[in-house]
């Protein structure tokens, strides 16, 4: 895979796990001034009756009420009627009764029981008695002390509130011992209830979704393709090693004798151990005529085929011929590799012979070298940069 589709997919990623980011904060930190709103109004209930065993007038204030969605936000006082019929408290029935006693003459408040039709129908029918306001206590909730903004819309302006089952219990219980009770309800706290809409969590949903799979994709994908390049590259390297392996077995060896030059003290010591040479020592001659200890040189030859002191390419000296075939991009292709390696005649060297040869040795001559090609096809997917740094020690015999 070339530098250029790693980047290109290494962006992508990060751009992708950005915008997911973006999308999480987004959820995170919504802004609830354009999501969708509730507001609603707690109230005051405040109920005084005589208590009879006593005689004594007793009053309760709490705000346990909420207004309904739909009902005037005002005060209402008066005193609390129930259904006449102790088998319609939730008054359903349009023909519903309320004794109202004279002294009510003035305003009275409905007292009915939650449940069994809608509110909006109770309402409706306590309002047909000119009831001024009508408390709904909630039955049957998980938690006896809820409340909810009850819906109601068209009911006029009977000012309508909800209050917890415990106290529209206590009030029905003194009401059935024909006690009269008076109730004045106020208006309580504003409250406004902050969600998130609908349109916000599909949009956060979907995109999240999206992008994850975006994400998901482009890591498989840039994997993927690393492990392709890394198993090619593997197998290109094992190839060219074994190229190695064949050139420098064409190299030049002798071992070292006592009076030659190089136990000299004044000859340079190996490059690789920084070791001289002692009698018996093998060397490894190189084209370049630098010489150095083959069990030194030859594991910097495999892995690098260049001398270790004048960087010169031993497969470009021993006439190796490279013709590579285009690399492509993201892809695996496959080339030649056509290994020539010229092998050295016999001949004499007249006069003195060169440093790191003694006399009777052979010198490689290209002119009468007998040719040995080796052809290895080789699977690459180096990328572009990887192949311009072999090619220069890969060129072509000139």
């Amino acid at each position: 895979m070339a530098p250029g589709s790693l980047v290109a997919a290494c962006r992508s990623l990060a751009l992708s796990t950005w915008l997911l980011s973006f999308c999480f904060v987004h959820l995170l930190c919504l802004d609830f001034t354009v999501a969708e709103r509730e507001e609603w109004y707690t109230a005051f209930v405040n109920i005084t009756y005589m208590d009879p065993a006593t005689s004594e007038v007793r009053t309760e204030k709490t705000e346990c009420g909420r207004y309904g969605e739909h009902s005037p936000k005002r005060d209402a006082k008066g005193v609390v009627v129930l259904p006449a019929s102790p088998l319609d408290r939730q008054a359903c029935d349009p023909h519903t009764r309320f004794v109202v006693p004279s002294q009510a003459a003035a305003g009275w408040i409905a007292l009915i029981a939650h449940g069994n039709c809608t509110t909006k129908d109770k309402i409706r029918h306590a309002a047909a008695h000119n009831a001024s306001a009508v408390v709904i206590f909630n039955v049957g909730s998980t938690n006896p002390n809820d409340t909810i903004t009850m819906r109601h819309q068209g009911t006029g302006e009977v000012v309508v509130i909800m209050i917890p089952e415990p106290k529209g219990r206590e009030v029905v219980s003194l009401l059935e011992r024909n006690i009269t009770v008076t109730m004045t309800i106020t208006i309580g706290t504003r409250n406004l209830q902050k969600y998130v809409s609908r349109t916000s969590v599909v949009f956060v949903s979907i995109s999240f979704i999206v992008l994850m799979i975006i994400s998901l994709a482009w890591l498989v994908f840039y994997y993927i393709q690393r492990f392709r390049y890394a198993n090619a590259r593997d197998r290109n390297q094992r190839r060219l090693g074994d190229a190695a392996k064949k050139a420098i077995s064409k190299l030049q060896v002798r071992t070292i004798r006592k009076g030659d030059q190089e136990t000299e003290a004044d000859f340079d010591n190996c490059a690789v151990c920084i070791e001289g040479y002692r009698p018996n020592d093998v060397v490894r001659i190189l084209p370049c005529r630098h010489l150095f200890h083959k069990s030194c040189v030859d594991p910097w030859l495999l892995d690098h085929r260049t001398c270790p002191m004048c960087k010169m390419n031993i497969l470009k000296a021993l006439g190796i011929a490279v013709s590579p075939a285009p690399l492509r991009s993201g892809s695996v292709s496959f080339q030649r590799l056509t290994v020539s390696v010229f092998l050295p005649a016999e001949r004499r060297l007249p006069g003195r012979p060169p440093a790191g040869l003694r006399p009777g040795e052979l010198q490689p001559m290209a002119s009468s070298a007998s040719v040995a090609s080796l052809v290895i096809a080789v699977e690459t997917g180096l990328s572009d940069e990887e192949g311009s740094m072999d090619r220069p020690h890969l060129g072509a015999k000139s």
